[in-house]
């Protein structure tokens, strides 16, 4: 089998050699060339035509966003953003991933000790998932919503004896999503109305240092507060919760968020497994779960329990998924209930949310 063609792009020529000797280190790879800015890199993307681009995101002359933004305009290809980790780096990434980069890599340096092989074999997989992967290159759109749902008065909480679990009347949504999952996120969370009477929880698989960029910048763009989750937060309606990158999130009895550094599952922290299977004794039949774009499987065991407590699930169809390996596990499973493109999943949480509260208020 052919290897795939890198380009690196860095600034640094430490960093790029750094970079360099990585993917190398790997057969699948093979860097056929490096450049020290934007203009560089454009040059070198045209003449080489290489699989997939490793692309700094802090250059002179033409910094990685807008050298990104004239990848994806003229000649699209796979990319990988090597990303620091601060603020000014996080949300720069963000921004990257909504203009259609595949994904991101912290690189190892700044604010954030990064163990060199840590680096290395995150770099690997990505890259070998983004040489896969669709290019969305279409910028997200918001979306008009098909219903209009009123806002019910909010219930009152009363405390609950110490390990007693009584099912909840509320509705909460639980979205997954990994490769792909940011721009995919964008396109959902903007369609939810800010008067949605359902919490909702998000677990994207990101590092530590990315995952508040991501959630300020959603909420910046959507009707819904959204919030990085804090331990302690009291889960609300009309309130996204973004579980923070290296923690795992699951939920209380009394419906209290709680963050915890157990042990990866699936090879993540956090995990989609992790969160969704805390939820179905709490809420029963009232969860809508929903697994978009993303590697491996992490999610399917969790979409189980929903569909078998009675709940909704919904995930991204092929077409407009970046990768599709998670979606697909849960579609193989046959625990799939509706399979939709992206610009659909919004219109149809929101209707699945109309549904679950007319059972609730029936009973």
């Amino acid at each position: 089998m052919a290897k795939a063609r890198v380009l690196v792009v860095d600034d640094s020529a430490f960093m790029r050699k750094v970079i360099s000797d990585m993917i190398a280190e790997d057969g699948a790879f093979e860097v056929i060339g490096t450049a020290r800015d934007g203009l560089d890199a454009l040059e070198k993307i045209k003449r080489l035509q290489p699989d997939v681009v490793t692309l700094d995101v802090e250059m002179p002359r033409k910094d990685g966003l807008a050298t990104l933004r004239e990848i994806m305009n003229t000649q699209p290809v796979p990319v990988i953003m090597l990303s620091s980790v601060t603020q000014s780096g996080a949300t720069a990434t963000m921004e990257a991933l909504a203009l259609g980069a595949v994904d991101f890599v912290p690189k190892p340096s700044g604010s954030i000790s990064l163990d060199i092989a840590d680096v290395r074999d995150e770099l690997i997989r990505k890259l070998k998932a983004a040489v896969g992967a669709k290019i969305q290159i279409t910028r997200p759109r918001a979306l008009p919503i098909a219903s209009t749902i009123l806002r019910p008065k909010a219930p009152t909480r009363r405390p609950m004896p110490v390990g007693q679990i009584t099912p909840s009347n509320d509705v909460l949504i639980v979205i997954g999503s990994s490769t792909g999952g940011p721009r995919a996120l964008e396109e959902v969370i903007r369609q939810l109305p800010g008067d949605l009477p359902a919490g909702v929880l998000v677990i994207q698989h990101m590092p530590a240092g990315f995952t508040r960029s991501m959630a300020e910048r959603l909420d910046q763009i959507a009707d819904v507060r959204v919030k990085e989750a804090e331990d302690g937060d009291r889960v609300s309606g009309g309130v996204v919760y973004i579980a923070p990158g290296d923690y795992h999130m699951t939920v209380s009895p009394e419906q209290v968020i709680r963050l915890e550094q157990t042990p990866p599952v699936n090879y993540v922290r956090p995990s989609i497994d992790v969160t969704m299977l805390t939820l179905p004794p709490i809420y029963s039949g009232k969860l809508i779960g929903v697994i978009l774009t993303g590697m491996g499987k992490d999610g399917a065991e969790g979409m189980a329990k929903i569909k078998e407590a009675g709940g909704v699930t919904i995930v991204q169809d092929e077409y407009t998924s970046t990768i599709y390996s998670m979606p697909k596990a849960v579609v193989e499973s046959g625990n799939a209930d509706f399979i939709l493109p992206i610009d659909r999943i919004g219109d149809a949480v929101v209707r699945a949310v109309g549904k679950l509260k007319q059972r609730v208020d029936s009973r």
